[in-house]
């Protein structure tokens, strides 16, 4: 397993954790045994959003002797009242489902607890003048929950509550097809969303992802919008490569999902490959580089995937980031030009006038 560290909370958190989405149809026993299979792994994040309030008592039967192993996201806003899932900000609705998730996960604290699924400025002025907000605000303060954490699908409401400087994590819908305006969630454009990310790279807020195969419309050519399938190492790799993003969490149905989401640490470089999108990426994608590292080798020896990451950060206002630049053994300005990494870039960067531009800002 590998793992990344949320800089605000210092948690080491799993690059894969748990989507619980439908494990929920699944008995108690195939469940039990798919998310023993997961934390025997390392997977040690699981987000709590699910289909159905069975997944609570299935997370307390498996975890309740290894709680402080798992770090668990809960959402203040899902309803469970009716045994399925559905989305409220009436403060009284709540806080029964809150109390009903910590008796069923058997727990009596929350890591993260999420502002929940908030994609519009009415949702989110809805949850502070029900006293959600509050309420929230006052488990944390009690100890009960440990971090706050924000659900949200658009850019620009994220931006608007990240501005309260309140949010620790945040959990964002990431994969190709969204980011290049294909698919249900694909709010903002390109060049939006990557500036989110950036920002929470900037800011030490972790980024845990949801939806990372577009609920498995990229896995298949029939409803790919791009035509082709991608696989799923593809869309996790491509999800992990996001500047700010901790953890991806697909979501399971039993053990035979837990086992082929372990693979992606079995799999090549080459089965990780998403150089493929490079072949039909929207117009506004072409030309900014997305970190893949496809024009490595570098004949000088230039980490550019990371060169180009610290420039994005550092003029996202960073001031970090140029501590991590000077450390490298070479520097933008060490390109000689040869263009090698320009005939392999697959999103058609010219990356050797970006090092000219890196070198100027950098001065070296």
């Amino acid at each position: 397993m590998e793992y990344r560290t949320n800089r605000k909370t210092g948690d080491r958190i799993s690059v894969i954790g748990l989507g619980t989405s439908y494990i929920c149809e699944a008995s108690e026993k195939e469940a039990v045994e798919a998310l023993l299979l997961a934390h025997e792994n390392g997977i040690n994040y699981a987000d709590l959003a699910t289909a159905g309030a069975k997944t609570f008592a299935y997370y307390g039967t498996a975890f309740a002797g290894l709680r402080k192993e798992m770090y668990y996201q809960l959402h203040f806003g899902a309803d469970y009242e009716t045994g399925e899932y559905g989305w409220t900000t009436e403060l009284e609705q709540v806080k029964r489902q809150v109390d009903r998730m910590f008796a069923d996960l058997k727990t009596d604290y929350a890591d993260y607890g999420f502002i929940h699924c908030l994609d519009g400025a009415s949702d989110w002025q809805a949850y502070q003048d029900n006293g959600v907000l509050e309420y929230l605000l006052e488990m944390k303060k009690q100890g009960v929950v440990r971090h706050i954490g924000l659900s949200t699908h658009t850019p620009e409401l994220a931006h608007r509550v990240l501005d309260t400087g309140i949010v620790e994590q945040l959990m964002f819908s990431i994969n190709p097809g969204y980011d290049y305006r294909h698919g249900e969630y694909a709010n903002g454009s390109t060049d939006e969303r990557m500036r989110l990310y950036r920002r929470c790279e900037s800011e030490g807020i972790g980024i845990s992802v949801m939806k990372p195969f577009s609920g498995g419309q990229l896995l298949d050519a029939r409803t790919s919008p791009f035509g082709k399938a991608l696989t799923r190492y593809q869309c996790i790799q491509y999800a992990l490569d996001r500047p700010g993003v901790l953890t991806v969490l697909p979501g399971i149905r039993g053990t035979e999902d837990v086992k082929a989401l372990l693979g992606f640490f079995e799999a090549s470089k080459e089965e990780r490959d998403y150089e493929i999108l490079g072949t039909f990426t929207p117009q506004d994608a072409v030309g900014n580089c997305v970190y893949c590292n496809h024009c490595h080798p570098c004949p000088s020896g230039l980490q550019i995937g990371l060169i180009n990451k610290y420039y994005d950060l550092a003029a996202a206002g960073d001031a970090m980031v140029a501590d991590h630049y000077e450390k490298l053994k070479k520097h933008a300005s060490d390109c000689n030009g040869c263009g090698h990494c320009d005939e392999r870039c697959p999103f058609r960067v010219r990356q050797s006038e970006r090092m000219q531009k890196v070198a100027e800002y950098f001065g070296k």
